[in-house]
């Protein structure tokens, strides 16, 4: 195609000469090998004819040289498959981290290096197994340690059962619903389960719900009561193409950290701007927090990334709300990343409306 480079003729002619080169091809390491030992049974027959030594003589010694140069080509090709055995031994006893290092330009070079890569795969999964693990059964250690306090508290008649207790006891529970949801949205990630059901709506009364759910929640759990929401569609009567539900998890996720960052008495700005096609939305939510430091900004969108605040310390959330946002978002074929601003943190979702932004 135009604009593509070639290789060059020496680049061309060298991956041509590939199959025939012993260093670079089993194949043809074999083949050398017969070519060798054919060789010198030729030679040394050409020898006993010339010097008159017995044939059985020759052919003894042809025997002999043949299975020398066989065992040291057969141990110099197999040695990569033994070390490769070491390893995957090794990695059924729960050690990923082993590494061949037998470094060859032919298929069995190829061969290591495929599985170095797996043998990483493995590892990172297995790293992200473990931390998957710890980090819900702290998160809901947590919620189920106050619930339990509270309530041996009112059955050891230490506290009454009044409106007050009762309602910390709802913040826990309620904290633990949202986390097992979490975990559920999450369990449907992996699986692929979740339809995308996009249909026509007005932004302007969608998201007017979605922030008086929010005030409703103010107050309840770990939310803040004293941050302001407000909200901006410009145009008024503008309309997207969208799933409202996965959408939904999206806004509502960017709310909620927004006001756990917020300053006391903070603002949280929603705004929403017709894209660049039809029916397509940007929506972008800003607080008046510490911000995400630059080289945390991926990595607050995987599972269980949390950012450091200002202090270094993290934000105390389960670290999964972000990575569902960017899955719900990825459905639609849109992005969503975190913009530069000169206060706090601006997020800013893309969905593309009729159309999918191409990657």
């Amino acid at each position: 195609m135009p604009g593509e480079r070639r290789p060059g003729l020496w680049a061309r002619g060298w991956a041509a000469l590939r199959h025939v080169d012993p260093y670079r091809s089993v194949k043809a390491a074999l083949g050398a090998l017969v070519i060798v030992s054919v060789g010198l049974t030729t030679f040394l027959i050409l020898v006993a004819v010339h010097v008159d030594i017995e044939m059985r003589v020759i052919a003894i010694l042809a025997v002999i040289a043949s299975l020398l140069i066989t065992q040291f080509v057969a141990q110099w090709l197999i040695a990569p498959l033994g070390e490769m055995t070491d390893a995957a031994r090794a990695m059924t006893r729960g050690d990923y981290a082993r590494r061949v290092t037998f470094d060859r330009r032919d298929e069995l070079g190829e061969l290591g290096r495929t599985f170095n890569r797996m043998a990483g795969d493995l590892e990172a999964a297995d790293r992200h197994r473990k931390e998957l693990i710890a980090n819900v059964s702290h998160e809901l250690r947590t919620p189920i340690a106050a619930l339990r306090a509270v309530l041996e508290n009112v059955v050891d008649g230490v506290s009454q059962a009044d409106p007050e207790t009762m309602l910390t006891a709802l913040r826990q529970t309620e904290r633990l619903g949202g986390l097992v949801e979490q975990l559920l949205d999450l369990s449907r990630l992996d699986h692929g389960v979740v339809p995308l059901r996009s249909r026509r709506f007005e932004v302007w009364p969608y998201l007017a719900n979605v922030l008086k759910e929010a005030n409703m929640s103010k107050g309840q759990g770990h939310a803040r009561g004293d941050v302001h929401l407000h909200l901006d569609v410009s145009p008024p009567e503008l309309c997207a193409h969208a799933d409202t539900e996965r959408l939904h998890q999206v806004v509502a996720n960017l709310i909620d950290n927004a006001v756990k960052h917020s300053p006391p008495h903070g603002r949280v700005s929603v705004r929403a701007r017709p894209g660049g096609r039809a029916e397509s939305l940007v929506l972008e939510v800003q607080d008046e927090g510490p911000g995400i430091p630059e080289h945390d900004r991926d990595r607050v969108f995987e599972r269980f990334g949390r950012a450091a605040g200002s202090e270094g310390k993290q934000d105390g959330g389960t670290g999964l709300g972000l990575a569902i946002a960017r899955w719900a978002v990825d459905l639609h074929g849109g992005s969503i990343r975190v913009a530069e601003s000169a206060r706090g943190c601006r997020m800013v979702v893309t969905l593309p409306g009729l159309g999918r932004i191409s990657a």
